[in-house]
């Protein structure tokens, strides 16, 4: 039977990279970068090679590996793991960089500011006052080789090669017989007498100067160089003189030395230092400190080193929030550390913590999530949006507070392009209308109709064509100026989306009531907007083969860059309206929609207003019979006394009544375009409702007239031909059509013609007028509860 010896370095859980680091500590020791196998993390490994001859360098090797191993401190060299066998010396501690590389590559990167080597000079100093006050040991080899730099750009204590005891045993310091080290010793060693008086420590802060001499100086070539302070900061010379002075006992305490230094307008007292104190122990901190700190830390973070709050400050934050009671305040110092990270880091660290912060009830909390969600939106893919973040984020909707109201409608800018067809088209849509129709802050209904005009590209194609035209023709009948405003821009940024029978039906007609606004931004704004859609009618009215090209996006899937050209066309961002909105709200607190100068007219609650046209076809009809068959979802409904004035709004016959009596009820005195009146500048007729509805029954139509000619029985229309609506039908609204366009003549219908569709319209009219009858019967005739946002009938 055979036996294998087992390879203990092949065995050991770490590997090491075999070129050495450049300025890694002189002497035997070489240093490696190295990875744990099992798990990939990254190390340092230091190697020493056992050679014959060299036994008094392998028990300094053996000492050091034995001092670190035993030695536990923030400031000193972590150790990890160790490997001691006859042919070697594998001591594995944190990753690491020797302090001289790390120097140098922050100099040619020109990044190091004083600020990092006060806080690093500041962690060798309490590593030595730990050496010396608390285990009465002489580090015995301070300089810059033996100093290393984390990740977080911690500066660390090693080099524990030639270390002894402060309490003498009967042995003196180990002899280095290195002459790069042996340039760092005090100038009373030369002195064998021993008649000089010193402290403990005294040779270690000699060696402490020659350190700061080499970190704002570079290498340090002789002893003499000491004299000139050089490019050490003006705040630290007074007490880097005490270190390098001839006299040893004058030399002051590691812990003395950090108090001078930490005086007022000391090199350590800085906000930098302060900060990684209070870190050090935030663990017994009480909240109170704790929210002021992290209240204070955003503020400072710029000027910190990037490797700094991406180590050190990050994980304090997360833990602050994980595990203690932090709240909202570390939001935003999170979000600004946040960007130091890449996209990896971000998901793995960020991520999870906004997503359980998003169902946090804390209203703080919630406000600043929806505040900074630019800085995260980016790393938030679909699934995570739509499942995990819409569902908390809509509760902002209902909201009491009308600044989470605020923030909710803006954050749909940035949400939007990631929701889903349900929560896009639906859910959003169902609140967007109830806060354009109910909310009681005008600045509220205004970034609703602003931020819905911006995500309108993002709809479908069917939601843009039931909700666009609606939407902001309420907003523009809306007593909040800005509203009517954001109204007519919103027509204006979406003008891509409407057909041109939409816009010479539907959209002009809301405009050109706008013209005798009593606000003056509101009638040049739809001075614009008129001008505008009223130019790209005439292009396709002289050129109809335009049409293709300038409805191509009419009925195209929802796309992202469908809107960019838009909303730059249009001028306008939510910004602009909304960066008032808390002053606006302060000082109107109770502007509701009573608290009008402009005629207003009911309109069914929890929907989008259609606008009702007098269309004959069956198509049209039927539309006009789905109002109470739409589900919006649970949305307050209209006052009983005000759907007590109006007739069925699924026939809209009564509708244009109804409004006149919701505009007596909810206007002011100073209502009725007085101001206007009393320059005589508009007639009296401009107050008439100028949106596209049903007249009231009784009301004789067009066709019930003669116009200059005999009077025939059937009271036929001559115009009733030219003044109808487009049908469903396909057709381009400009194309030539026989006797009309094409000869350039109005005169050459047949008067048969006129009298025959006259006819046809008139009885299609009366059996409409017999089925609403027949409806009404029906209703009354019912009993029990009724539909919700049904009228109540006796």
């Amino acid at each position: 039977m055979w036996f294998f010896a087992r390879d203990p370095v092949r065995d050991f859980p770490f590997e090491l990279i075999p070129e050495p680091l450049e300025g890694g500590p002189p002497g035997p020791w070489a240093l490696h970068r190295g990875r744990k196998k099992a798990t990939g993390s990254t190390v340092s490994i230091f190697v020493y090679d056992v050679k014959p001859g060299a036994e008094d360098q392998t028990q300094v090797a053996k000492a050091a590996f034995k001092r670190l191993k035993t030695l536990r401190h923030p400031n000193i060299l972590a150790y990890i793991d160790g490997l001691e066998t006859e042919k070697c010396l594998h001591v594995v501690t944190e990753a690491v960089t020797p302090l001289g590389m790390y120097l140098k590559a922050r100099v040619e990167a020109g990044d190091l500011k004083e600020l990092e080597i006060s806080w690093g000079l500041h962690q060798i100093v309490k590593a030595l006052s730990f050496l010396v006050n608390d285990c009465s040991l002489i580090h015995n080899n301070v300089c810059m080789a033996s100093v290393f730099v984390d990740r977080a750009g911690e500066w660390k204590l090693g080099g524990l090669d030639y270390m002894y005891s402060a309490q003498g045993n009967g042995e003196g310091p180990p002899r280095k017989g290195i002459p790069e080290l042996e340039q760092y010793d005090p100038p009373e060693l030369a002195d064998s007498s021993g008649r000089v008086v010193k402290e403990k420590w005294s040779a270690d802060m000699w060696r402490l100067g020659c350190l700061i001499w080499e970190v704002f100086n570079g290498p340090l070539p002789r002893a003499a160089a000491l004299r000139n302070p050089g490019k050490i900061p003006k705040s630290l010379v007074p007490h880097y003189c005490e270190l390098v002075g001839a006299n040893p006992k004058v030399r002051p305490n590691p812990a003395r030395f950090l108090q001078n230094c930490r005086a007022p307008g000391g090199f350590m007292s800085n906000r930098f230092v302060e900060t990684n104190l209070f870190l050090e122990e935030i663990q017994i901190k009480e909240p109170t400190e704790k929210q002021k700190f992290f209240q204070e830390l955003s503020k400072s973070l710029d000027s910190f080193p990037e490797d700094f709050c991406r180590h050190k400050v990050l994980p304090q934050l997360l833990t602050a929030f994980e595990f203690g009671s932090a709240g909202a305040v570390v939001l935003t110092p999170l979000f600004k550390v946040g960007k130091f990270l890449n996209a990896e880091e971000y998901q793995q660290k960020i991520i999870p913590v906004v997503v359980k912060m998003f169902s946090s009830t804390d209203r703080a909390m919630r406000i600043r999530l929806l505040q900074q969600m630019e800085q995260f939106i980016q790393y938030l893919d679909e699934p995570t949006v739509n499942t995990q973040i819409f569902p908390h984020v809509v509760h902002g909707f209902l909201d009491t507070n009308p600044a989470i109201r605020e923030q909710t409608v803006k954050s749909m800018l940035l949400l939007a392009p990631k929701l889903n067809e349900a929560n896009l088209n639906v859910e959003l849509m169902k609140h967007f209308a109830r806060l354009q129709a109910k909310d009681d802050q005008g600045p509220i209904r205004c970034n609703t109709t602003v931020c819905l005009g911006k995500i309108g590209s993002y709809l479908s194609a069917s939601t843009r064509h039931r909700v666009l035209t609606s939407a902001f023709s309420r907003a523009t009948k809306d007593p909040f100026a800005p509203s009517r405003v954001a109204g007519v821009l919103g027509f204006a940024a979406t003008h891509n989306l409407y057909s041109m029978n939409d816009c010479a039906h539907k959209i002009l007609p809301v405009l050109c009531s706008l013209t005798v606004d009593p606000e003056k931004s509101v009638r040049d704004q739809a001075f614009k907007a008129i001008r505008s859609f009223l130019s790209k009618l005439e292009s396709v009215s002289e050129d109809p083969t335009q049409l293709a090209e300038v409805e191509k996006d009419v009925h195209a899937a929802s796309s992202p860059g469908m809107g960019g050209a838009a909303a730059s066309w249009a001028g306008w961002a939510v910004t602009g309206v909304s960066s008032l909105t808390s002053k606006l709200i302060r000082a109107h607190p109770t502007a509701t929609p009573a608290e009008t100068n402009v005629p207003q007219r009911p309109m069914p609650e929890g929907h989008w207003e259609t606008q009702e046209e007098d269309k004959d076809t069956a198509e049209d009809n039927s539309a006009a019979d789905r109002w109470d068959d739409e589900d919006w979802g649970s949305l307050e409904q209209e006052a009983e006394s005000v759907l007590a004035q109006q007739e069925d709004w699924s026939a809209g016959g009564q509708a244009g009544h109804a409004g006149q009596v919701s505009s007596r009820d909810h206007k002011s005195p100073e209502s009725d375009w007085s101001s206007w009146e009393a320059e005589g500048s508009w007639d009296q007729g401009w107050q008439e409702q100028s949106s596209p509805e049903r007249p009231p029954e009784g009301t004789r139509m067009a066709s019930e007239y003669n116009w200059g000619v005999p009077e025939p029985n059937d009271k036929g229309d001559p115009f009733s031909s030219l003044s109808a609506r487009p049908s469903a039908q396909p057709a381009l609204p400009f194309q030539p059509r026989p006797h009309s366009w094409g000869e350039d003549s109005w005169e050459g219908l047949e008067t048969d013609s006129r009298q025959a569709k006259a006819e046809l319209a008139r009885k299609k009219r009366e059996e409409r007028r017999r089925e609403m009858e027949a409806k009404r019967a029906e209703k009354k005739a019912a009993k029990g509860p009724m539909k919700l946002g049904a009228r109540k009938l006796d």
